[in-house]
């Protein structure tokens, strides 16, 4: 059953991408309390990062907006998510927007995803799935580990991913939606991120650092005086399986109202589409 979901689920990202038919690519925790000042310092700044993730977790949950931009060939998309997350449950609800089809078809319905330990579940997937039914995906079993195939970044696989931080700097003081941050800049490795993920993302990075491109990750991330991420966006390389050519992601994720109550309930077996997906 998961090599039969892998395989329909293995171009998933065009899926997402060519529900409208814009076709673009073929497929250490820290403490507790406040962050420290010396975590302007590289060493330091590495372990703030490094401990972002577990700052979430302490936080319980919050809101969330997603956005993904992906170039090849010339072509540049944009998907735009909103939703909730819950840190502790390792769940999350977010609405998708596709792009408007530049052809000027009729615009597709917002996708649901719901986010949860090793699976993504999709509602709205079209491409004959009737609209009752969900799509279940085994994120360990896509080779992005689920950080690009939905369209939006798991808000906690993006903090997972700060686990394992290689080299950073303190880029300065900002704001982010009028909350003051500090701002760094890095890279990321993914293989260690995987070793230092929680049980629920681990496999799904793993599964990262061999299908991407490169395992090193750039990114900006932005940490408030908490020491939890507000912010983050990573720019992913992977390679192109129909053409063999590296596809440019940028994925930005930012966290926003912590505490915010989040019920998300998965769907049970008898809700999930077990039919074969048509391809775009």
């Amino acid at each position: 059953m998961v090599e039969r979901e892998h395989r329909r689920t293995g171009a998933a990202l065009v899926a997402v991408v060519t529900a409208l038919g814009v076709a673009v690519c073929g497929t250490g925790c820290a403490g507790g309390g406040a962050v420290a000042e010396d975590g302007r310092t590289g060493a330091d700044a590495v372990e703030v990062l490094r401990g972002s993730a577990a700052a979430l977790v302490r936080a319980g949950s919050s809101k969330a907006r997603t956005s993904m931009e992906m170039a090849t060939g010339g072509t540049r998309v944009t998907i735009r998510g909103e939703g909730v997350y819950d840190f502790e449950g390792r769940l999350g609800r977010l609405k998708v927007m596709l792009p408007q089809d530049p052809a000027g078809a009729p615009g597709h319905r917002p996708i649901t995803e719901l986010l949860a330990p090793g699976a993504l579940f999709m509602k709205n997937r079209g491409a004959g799935v009737p609209a009752d039914k969900w799509v279940r995906v085994e994120t360990a079993g896509l080779s992005d580990g689920n950080l690009v195939t939905g369209g939006a970044t798991d808000p906690f696989a993006a903090a997972e991913l700060l686990r394992g931080t290689r080299t950073a700097t303190y880029v300065g003081s900002t704001e982010v939606a009028g909350t003051p941050v500090r701002h760094y800049r890095g890279t990321a490795d993914l293989a260690v991120a995987a070793k230092e993920a929680s049980d629920g993302h681990r496999q799904a990075l793993k599964a990262a650092a061999k299908g991407f491109a490169t395992v090193e990750v750039p990114f900006d991330a932005y940490l408030d005086d908490e020491g939890r991420v507000r912010k983050v966006r990573h720019r992913f390389s992977f390679v192109n399986g129909a053409r063999k050519d590296a596809v440019a992601v940028a994925s930005t994720t930012l966290l926003y109202a912590f505490g915010t109550p989040v019920d998300v309930r998965l769907p049970g077996s008898a809700d999930i589409f077990a039919g074969r997906i048509a391809e775009p």
